[in-house]
């Protein structure tokens, strides 16, 4: 039985590695090889292909259902019902619309939206909106997240910005949402937000730096309801009717044991319903079920089995779970501490076993960590000894109880009151340890590296007394496994996905600049949220130089961001105003790093900001980069004037492709081999101009855009060819445009 559940529960986790789904006509082909199994001696294989067939039956509704590419782009009255806790954030409100209907199209049954400046809004409402749609996408940068995969595990069918709306019909009496109202409007030390999050699990209104620093400390799990909060409420019930019984304080007509588990599964299911039944919820619903009936029939449950039983209804509920990285970190912790407490000889002292489940944890998701490219916390073990105990045993307790006598004059916001002062306490504790010690981040391992990471840490983990537990350590010092490096005379270039703007990452083998640092605009800097990131998990541990073509924001923006996050030797600009400090572009200037050729250039008599960029020529090989910011027809003419050889190889498209720039006269005296654009989907611009794109295709230049495939790499110097990081073949992503 074991054995054809574990077959089973692979098949639907194999979902997450296709890179493609297969036909209609090849799936059912699979689902009659997958029954014909049952009946051999390869029933095991059979209910593999079961699962398989199950997760992507599943996985191609939701792409069937995504919206269709001829409505992107398009704007559309439609109406539909607010569903879930819709969002505020500095900018708007963000929300979601279920069944939406229009009278001009299909529409996908939920939609992801963003008015901005919108008026307030409820959950069950109905209302009539002018949208603007598009496909489910995102940035896509190196061993960055992929937020195309992440609305389709919440199967969004489109996301769209709201134009203008109307409310038709006012919501029915939403408890839940009221409820979240009722605790903003507490005064809880300022941590209103956070409390929101423990008790309801909606952390949207949780400030940047907040996740920041749990996610620093390795606590995010304490402010997102998990299986943590449902077995500490589960088993206080529990305990409760038991300690009842004992003292004989438990009417004697009533069953304690039935009464026990089902008024602890009615909490815990109370629990999950209240925060929305996210994968952390239903995993601990489902094995604290498990539990809860084999404990009414007296019988021993291996804490594996439950385990495996919670995977499978997860995964049979919503295959495309496996999509999330929280399903993964969920399932690993609790495995790790079933693998490492499960069947040991001799029992540990409470205080023991707390302090040993810190580091059994943070060892047992190193190699997940490293696998999915997240930080890893170095405080967590010690933030968690804290603030485990702190949140479980204060904060939530307060937080539950107040949240359910706020209907009592005084006594609810008091206790919440509390919950507030501790959670306040909790997060400068945290705070300080972040900043003492910030997460690491390491460069995505080789395949080798990692595989001996993994069985390190395997070998970690076994019981005291097994030999190979030293050996284990050892194997963990290939986290620190040389990395492929640039060879001498070659330079990695990364134009990363920044949507409107640019931000250009050029590598040598001992040097790293960055050409403009991505966009920002109010409380939205793409240089602190992506550009940072990126360069950390592409291993950049401090900048020789950053250069800023111009004063634009698409293009200075994210700047400040950088400047706080990384080492900065050197800073230069075509407009310094705003970069102190920061030396002005030198046009003539130039310089080598390991064998390859840098050149600036700028006109410094162009009219615009557009026109004083500065660019910048790198030569690598004899194969040439030129990365030109926002340069127009003006400066273009004058880069071909002063220039003496104007052969290029690969070319930055000038302010992204505007119908100002890239004219005929620069494009045939350069001929490049191929054209990079940076720019945002469905920009306000009009980038890039169809003109311009026709005119380089004429002239047979290879187009590579980033709205279409992602963040763009290039080796100069060995004469290949542009990759995007959307080509990495992965079934829930779109090519087209």
């Amino acid at each position: 039985m074991r054995t054809g559940m574990l077959a089973f529960a692979l098949g639907l986790l194999s979902l997450r590695f296709l890179p493609a789904l297969p036909p209609d006509g090849w799936l059912l082909a699979l689902l009659l090889c997958g029954l014909a199994c049952l009946r051999s001696r390869g029933w095991p294989l059979g209910c593999w292909v079961l699962g398989l067939c199950w997760a992507c039956w599943s996985a191609q509704q939701a792409l069937d259902d995504r919206l269709a590419p001829a409505l992107e782009g398009r704007t559309l009255w439609l109406e539909g019902r607010v569903v879930g806790l819709p969002t505020r954030t500095e900018q708007g409100v963000r929300f979601e619309l279920a069944q939406p209907l229009s009278r001009r199209a299909a529409l996908p049954k939920r939609l992801q939206l963003s008015w901005f400046a919108g008026p307030e809004l409820r959950a069950g409402e109905r209302w009539r909106l002018a949208v603007n749609l598009r496909r489910p996408a995102g940035l896509l940068n190196p061993h960055g997240p992929d937020r195309e995969a992440l609305l389709l595990a919440q199967r969004i069918g489109a996301t769209g910005t709201v134009k203008a709306g109307e409310r038709l019909g006012a919501a029915p009496p939403g408890w839940r949402d009221a409820l979240r109202q009722r605790l903003l409007a507490v005064d809880a030390q300022g941590r209103e937000a956070a409390l929101v999050a423990l008790v309801l699990g909606d952390g949207g209104g949780l400030a940047r730096q907040d996740w920041q620093v749990l996610q620093a400390t390795g606590t995010v799990h304490l402010l997102v309801i998990s299986g943590q909060h449902i077995g500490l409420l589960a088993g206080l019930m529990y305990g409760l009717v038991a300690g009842l019984a004992r003292l004989g304080a438990w009417p004697s007509r009533l069953p304690w044991l039935p009464w026990a588990c089902a008024l602890a599964m009615a909490a815990a299911l109370g629990y999950g319903w209240l925060a929305g039944f996210g994968v952390p919820v239903q995993r601990a619903c489902l094995m604290l079920a498990v539990v809860l009936l084999w404990r009414l029939r007296f019988r021993h449950l291996g804490a594996g089995l439950a385990l495996l039983l919670a995977l499978l209804g997860v995964l049979l509920i919503e295959p495309l779970a496996s999509l999330l990285p929280g399903f993964w970190l969920s399932f690993a912790a609790v495995a790790v501490l079933v693998l490492c407490f499960s069947a040991r000889l001799g029992g540990w002292r409470p205080w023991q076993a707390w302090t040993r489940a810190q580091w059994v944890i943070a060892v047992g998701l190193l190699p997940l960590l490293l696998a999915l490219g997240l930080p890893i916390s170095l405080t967590a073990p010690l933030a968690n000894l804290l603030a485990v105990p702190w949140i479980s045993l204060a904060v939530l307790p307060l937080a539950l109880l107040g949240t359910a006598m706020l209907a009592v004059p005084w006594l609810g916001e008091g206790m919440l009151w509390l919950a507030g002062l501790a959670l306040d306490g909790l997060f400068q504790c945290l705070a300080w340890g972040a900043r003492r010690l910030p997460a690491w981040v390491p460069e995505p391992l080789p395949l080798w590296a990692w595989l001996l990471v993994a069985l390190g840490a395997l070998l970690v983990l076994l019981p005291r007394g097994v030999p190979l537990r030293m050996p284990g350590a050892v194997l963990l010092l290939a986290l620190w496994a040389p990395r492929e490096q640039v060879p001498h005379g070659q330079v990695q270039v990364w134009l990363l996905d920044v949507g409107q703007g640019l931000a250009v990452l050029l590598r040598t083998r001992r040097h790293a600049l960055l050409y403009d640092a991505g966009p920002a605009l109010g409380a939205s800097d793409l240089g602190d949220s992506v550009v940072l990131p990126t360069l950390r998990r592409l291993g950049v541990k401090q900048l020789d130089l950053m250069l800023i073509s111009h004063g634009h924001a698409d293009h200075a923006g994210g700047a400040g961001a950088l400047r706080r996050g990384l080492p900065v030797k050197r800073v230069m600009a075509g407009e310094v105003a705003g970069l102190a400090p920061a030396q002005r572009c030198a046009s003539g200037e130039r310089w080598q790093w390991d064998g390859v050729d840098f050149e600036l250039w700028q006109w410094a008599q162009g009219a615009s900001s557009n026109d004083r960029s500065c660019v910048l020529r790198v030569v690598a090989n004899g194969e040439r980069l030129l990365l030109a910011g926002d340069m127009e027809a003006g400066a273009e003419r004058a880069w071909l004037a002063a220039s003496e050889d104007l052969r290029i190889d690969w070319l930055q498209a000038p302010h992204h492709g505007s119908r100002t720039s890239s004219t005929e006269p620069f494009i045939k005296a350069l001929v490049p081999r191929g054209v990079m654009i940076s720019r945002g989907r469905h920009n306000g611009f009009g980038h890039p101009h169809a003109q311009v794109i026709e005119r380089y295709r004429r002239h047979g230049v290879v187009v590579h855009d980033t709205a279409v495939e992602g963040a763009l790499r290039l080796v100069l110097g060995n004469h290949g060819e542009v990759e995007g990081v959307r080509g990495q073949r992965r079934f829930w992503r779109s090519i087209e445009d």
